[in-house]
């Protein structure tokens, strides 16, 4: 049974439904996402009180680690309950500096596909999120070839479904003519609001949007506005964050990472604050001042 308790409530992902609040697992992994966490039980143990909360969307990746967050995934959770869904993404692999470098042909797409099955324990994976561009964030290419590969996947049944992750509009359209997306998961927040006319053209499609880095990740955004709204409610500019996200529109579907239970239970109350219309009205004015190019490690 799906969690209706949570804010923002439910939302469908072709034929899985989700709670819009749902657990970003890539802090879970060691520093800069490489290597095993400090704190091996209170990993599992953020996990398990993510399952308790009723949050059926965990987001993760076999590259996080690499290979770290979905063993502990699978060490914690499994066997997963059936209303979970562990969504996953491709496109991307850890070189021995800790970056990112792309591998998007399709021999590294299947063999990131299969390491997903095995590290996760599944027969089948819910979602896989191509990823695209870089660190720097989206970059003009053509996805037919790599997108053709996950569609291939599908069709053979290891998929279910597909989406595309720090995608341009115009990638976010040529994947769609290669075969169906439930989800665009980018960067996307109070100020860096580049998707605003993309996001409401998936909701008219009934296709999520996920944004990742809802406070501007490791370079986290500093506004008086913001600042002021979260002082005068009480509560944090997270908080403030992740309550305007769920109120932005009705696809959207949040994946705050943390590695705290502490955290993860301020997150979930904090999304369930009600912003006023003068809330939003001071809100409303706050741009990004900065780029995508500024984080210094994968931005999905």
């Amino acid at each position: 049974m799906v969690s209706t308790s949570l804010p923002g409530g439910t939302w469908t992902l072709g034929d899985l439904t989700v709670t819009r609040f749902g657990y970003g697992a890539m802090q879970l992994a060691g520093p800069w996402v490489m290597g095993p966490p400090a704190d091996h039980q209170g990993a599992l143990a953020v996990l398990r009180e993510a399952v308790d909360l009723g949050i059926t969307h965990i987001d993760t990746a076999d590259a996080y680690g690499p290979h770290v967050t979905n063993r502990l995934i699978r060490e914690a959770l499994h066997p997963y309950p059936d209303a979970l869904h562990i969504v996953t993404k491709v496109g991307a692999t850890r070189d021995d500096r800790g970056g990112w470098p792309p591998a998007r042909d399709p021999a590294s797409l299947r063999r990131a596909v299969h390491d997903n099955l095995e590290n996760l324990g599944l027969d089948v994976l819910d979602l896989v999120n191509l990823r695209l561009g870089d660190a720097d964030g989206p970059q003009p290419e053509s996805v037919a070839e790599a997108f053709a590969t996950l569609a291939d996947l599908q069709q053979q049944g290891l998929i279910r479904h597909l989406g595309v992750s720090n995608a341009t509009a115009e990638q976010v359209a040529e994947a769609r003519t290669i075969a169906p997306i439930v989800c665009v998961q980018n960067m996307y927040n109070l100020a860096h609001r580049h998707d605003d006319d993309l996001i409401d053209k998936l909701a008219a499609d009934g296709i999520a949007y996920v944004p990742f880095f809802p406070l501007g990740g490791f370079t986290p955004l500093q506004s008086s506005a913001l600042s002021a709204v979260a002082a005068r409610l009480g509560t944090t500019p997270m908080s403030v964050a992740l309550a305007w996200l769920l109120h932005r529109s009705p696809n959207i579907l949040l994946i705050p990472g943390t590695s705290s239970v502490a955290h993860l239970r301020e997150n979930v109350a904090g999304a369930a604050l009600t912003l006023s219309p003068a809330d939003l009205a001071e809100l409303a004015v706050i741009r990004w001042a900065g780029s995508a190019a500024e984080s210094t490690v994968d931005p999905g």
